[in-house]
């Protein structure tokens, strides 16, 4: 495999990076009470030294009572919290990497399997988080409200605590795409409808008000998928049309970089084409795209979790659909997640060294 394309620079606003690699976002549950430890700054640094280009961070929620269901997921507030993700993108910078945080509220959630419930109940466009399931409160216009300015606080956050760019959340079924989804925002105001675009309203004001606050040159992201994991076939947007009605809104309010997430990269996004979804946003938006799914590994991650392994494939599609153009960065996960040092085998063809994955690799944070 000629990886040249890979280690190409990328600049991006605030963003300059050594590679076109990104360390996609993966939830740990490594900070109690919300708390980054030293060893999660470990974890990272790790991950800067083996040169990747851009690290994604977990899930960090915003200062809201229900944004997670999980107590050992970051948050982004507080002054213990911020204190240990300023040691996390010290770590980073001093090993010489990039990092975003990114900005999450999850959204209506099923009660996580420890039994911890938040303070507050799960809260949501419509009160449910997946079709004809209600389980969670209607957001109302003032919680609307709040939830916009506590995106707004935790962008300021990021720039003040010196991190790269931020990604905002906006995939996989949590709270801004509960409000895309036409199956779990039923809302007849202004913040529902009966279009995809319409239902972009709240990401757009998030992003409005993310954008106030950390101003022009601060290179911003949203994580998009059209799947969801209680409906793996679905399609916010069915046609090219749909996409752009989307896509643009939320470029049009100050999004700069589009990470598109796919079960599987290679997999096109519409009929007669055979653009991936990252592909499809690069040519509607004009904007970039980074790429996401199954990358480098031969199984994906959602059958992971019922134990399914995986092992390392060729990269060869991944860097055609690279040379011609069709998206800009490549996001890789559980390959990153078993081995810090992927990125340099990668480079320097040490292909006989590549790891496989399997779920017991979920449970620890893989530091060699």
């Amino acid at each position: 495999m000629n990886t040249d394309i890979l280690f190409r620079p990328f600049n991006l606003k605030s963003l300059n990076i050594k590679n076109r690699i990104v360390m996609a976002p993966m939830t740990r549950s490594f900070s109690p009470q919300g708390i980054p430890t030293p060893e999660v700054a470990a974890y990272y640094r790790k991950r800067a030294e083996g040169e990747v280009g851009l690290i994604l961070s977990e899930g960090t929620v915003i200062d809201r009572p229900a944004s997670s269901n999980d107590p050992n997921v970051p948050h982004f507030y507080d002054d213990q919290a911020l204190a240990g993700w300023q040691n996390v993108i010290s770590n980073v910078h001093e090993a010489g990497g990039s990092m975003a945080p990114q900005i999450w509220h999850m959204g209506i959630m099923d009660q996580h399997h420890s039994g911890w419930l938040p303070s507050s109940p799960f809260e949501g466009p419509s009160g449910m988080g997946r079709p004809g399931v209600v389980n969670g409160n209607v957001m109302s216009d003032a919680d609307i409200a709040d939830t916009i300015a506590a995106f707004g606080k935790a962008a300021a956050a990021a720039k003040r605590l010196g991190f790269d760019s931020l990604e905002l959340h906006g995939a996989h079924g949590y709270l801004i795409d509960q409000f895309f989804w036409e199956e779990t925002n039923k809302r007849t105001d202004i913040w529902g409808g009966n279009t995809l675009a319409e239902r972009t309203r709240f990401a757009v004001e998030v992003i409005k008000e993310v954008r106030r606050q950390v101003g022009e040159d601060f290179a911003l992201i949203i994580r998009l998928s059209q799947f969801k994991p209680s409906a793996y076939t679905n399609k916010l947007a069915k046609n090219p049309q749909e996409l752009e009605s989307w896509i643009n809104p939320l470029s049009e309010a100050g999004i700069d970089l589009f990470h598109c997430s796919q079960r599987r990269f290679w997999e096109p996004e519409f009929e007669d084409s055979d653009l991936n979804f990252a592909g499809w946003v690069k040519k509607v938006s004009g904007k970039a795209t980074i790429s996401v799914g199954s990358v480098g590994l031969t199984g994906e991650f959602l059958a992971a979790f019922a134990g399914e392994s995986s092992q390392p494939s060729s990269l060869d599609e991944l860097l055609r659909r690279m040379d011609r153009g069709d998206f800009d960065l490549v996001a890789v996960g559980r390959p990153l997640l078993s081995d810090p040092n992927w990125v340099q085998k990668i480079r320097e063809h040490r292909t006989d060294e590549l790891k496989g994955f399997t779920k017991e690799a979920l449970a620890e944070l893989v530091m060699d």
